[in-house]
């Protein structure tokens, strides 16, 4: 079998799981277990349709980093539930996906799945430190375009995207990120600090849409160019065009660091991490069969457990 890393934006997968499947399915005690099974069991199909020998389940252990909300205060703002002072803020997340997560990362580590985070960072850092460094090829697992700036046919690294449901999976390269967005995927950060991102508070350059962001990055080739054509009176760009770039030059001078995933994260290399996926036996395998039926995960243990033993 060709050896490939499946990195998992983990978050996305249980919100979309927690969203697609009834939560009315739960536990004897009352404990919704709707966002536990919806996982298992993408994590089931993921790994072998797209022959994963690696897994990664990547974490945000802070999903609104103090350093970015720093540089842009209204990053993911609205949906903030309660700030605090001396640690990550707490998200607005249901009741009963809160109630869930303690769930799914104890059978995940019965299943043997890692599961990694780094402080004070997302689990897009996690995502882009360990897509750059592979040595693998990688699948990205994710709803979130931001992360299509990791895209790489060269080393290829390429983003399964769930956006449209399991049913509809997108795999992304280059020629699906430059057809939808006319940018090459090294572009796509300093396009989407342009253009802004309503859904992570992103307020971007007033003026300046995704098609006009497309043009300018396309003509320039990065921000960096842009904004030295700005200054610039014979570079052509109008005087409009660089009216408005001056009046975002505070906003322009710290959103790359906001939207640009971290790539140099000191992680733990994927054999100590345990990412090599491997069959569940004796003591784990046998409480993961009693949870199946003592929590109401119905199929999804048996569908996950066989997934695994795939790999002996």
């Amino acid at each position: 079998m060709t050896e490939r890393l499946m990195l998992l934006d983990t978050a996305s997968l249980y919100f979309r799981a927690f969203h697609g499947v009834p939560e009315s399915i739960r536990r004897e005690d009352g404990t919704p277990v709707n966002a536990v099974r919806g996982l298992l069991d993408m994590i089931a199909r993921l790994t072998v349709d797209f022959g994963a020998t690696h897994l990664v389940a990547c974490w945000d252990d802070d999903w609104r980093p103090r350093w970015r909300v720093d540089l842009i205060p209204s990053y993911k703002a609205h949906r903030v539930e309660r700030n605090v002072a001396d640690g990550p803020d707490v998200e607005a997340v249901p009741a009963g996906l809160v109630a869930q997560i303690p769930l799914i990362r104890h059978v995940l580590g019965l299943a043997g799945i890692a599961v990694v985070g780094a402080p004070e960072h997302e689990a897009d850092d996690v995502i882009g430190s360990y897509a750059e460094h592979a040595t693998l090829p990688v699948d990205v697992v994710t709803g979130d375009r931001d992360l299509f700036q990791v895209v790489d046919d060269a080393r290829d690294v390429r983003i399964v995207y769930t956006a449209r449901g399991m049913k509809n999976l997108e795999t992304v390269t280059e020629a699906v990120v430059v057809g939808r967005y006319r940018v090459l995927p090294e572009q796509y950060a300093d396009y989407a600090v342009l253009r802004g991102d309503a859904s992570d508070g992103l307020p971007g350059v007033a003026g300046i849409g995704e098609k006009s962001a497309a043009t300018l990055i396309g003509r320039f080739g990065t921000l960096e160019g842009l904004l030295e054509a700005a200054e610039d009176p014979d570079s052509g760009l109008p005087a409009p065009m660089r009216a408005k770039l001056n009046a975002a030059a505070d906003y322009l001078e710290v959103a790359p660091a906001v939207v640009n995933v971290v790539r140099d994260l000191d992680l733990p290399a994927l054999d100590a991490a345990g990412a090599r996926l491997r069959a569940v036996d004796d003591g784990p395998r046998l409480e993961l069969e009693r949870l199946a039926s003592a929590w109401n995960l119905g199929g999804s243990v048996k569908r996950l457990l066989a997934a695994l033993d795939r790999h002996g």
